[in-house]
């Protein structure tokens, strides 16, 4: 398979834009499903991180897939979140501050279905990785 990874990386950063100029207008929902900006401060560089992912409601909080696209790799955001928790998140238009934190595996049990509901290629990232893809609440702090 070709590296795709800068094709990716263009279609994030225009969507991370179309997002925020449309202040959710644009890019809150894609391909029929639910997507949040999650704003991280980089474990290393400290500054912010800001990417698009799709998300199912849970209540007042908010699960997201760490999958980078079934890389053996976790998604830096992740890696961010471990080792600074507090993030910020954009709702279509809502602001929100979170704390971030790895699903039990009860709510992993719960939540699994309904984030496959959402992007059925979840499954298949599970079974192209070696390392456990979690999933990862945002709490409102």
């Amino acid at each position: 398979m070709p590296n795709v990874r800068w094709l990716l990386a263009l279609v994030t950063a225009a969507h991370r834009f179309l997002y925020r100029v449309s202040n959710g207008r644009i890019g809150a929902r894609a391909g029929g499903a639910d997507m949040l900006l999650l704003e991280t401060l980089g474990r290393r560089s400290g500054r912010a991180r800001t990417i698009p992912l799709l998300y199912v409601r849970d209540g007042p909080r908010f699960a997201v897939v760490a999958s980078n696209a079934g890389d053996d790799r976790p998604p830096a955001w992740w890696l961010n979140l471990q080792s600074r928790p507090e993030a910020s998140i954009q709702v279509g238009s809502e602001h929100h501050a979170v704390r971030a934190r790895r699903a039990t595996p009860e709510e992993g049990e719960r939540l699994w279905p309904r984030l496959l509901e959402a992007y059925r290629a979840y499954e298949e990232y599970r079974q192209r990785t070696r390392r456990e893809i979690p999933i990862v609440v945002l709490e409102p702090r």
